[in-house]
């Protein structure tokens, strides 16, 4: 599994994702997103109130710091840059569960 999803990391140009992420437990990953009610507002390749995860993941491909950018707008919110729609933040979640999430949302293909 761990090399499918680097390979997957790098046909999406995330070469620098890869390096930092490659150690994502993806079945992990996704029960952190379903408990942290990441699927109210997201899904994985449809708009519903934020974007889609590929979406995400096409925006921040090849952007070396895309796993430390995502983790910021989880922990703190964000407002503007998908639309008018603000995400709350979730401050509770530890950095490992952020960054977990975060290269998760980044491994996302359409």
């Amino acid at each position: 599994m761990r090399s499918v999803f680097l390979l997957a990391a790098l046909t999406m140009g995330l070469a620098a994702t890869a390096a930092q992420a490659g150690d994502i437990d993806l079945a992990a990953a996704a029960e952190l997103a379903k408990n942290s009610d990441c699927f109210s507002c997201h899904a994985a390749n449809e708009k519903i109130v934020g974007p889609a995860f590929a979406s995400v993941a096409e925006k921040y491909a090849g952007d070396k710091d895309a796993i430390d950018t995502l983790v910021q707008s989880i922990q703190l919110g964000s407002k503007g840059k998908w639309g008018r729609a603000a995400m709350p933040g979730h401050s509770s979640l530890s950095t490992q569960d952020l960054k977990l999430l975060a290269g998760w949302v980044l491994a996302t293909k359409p």
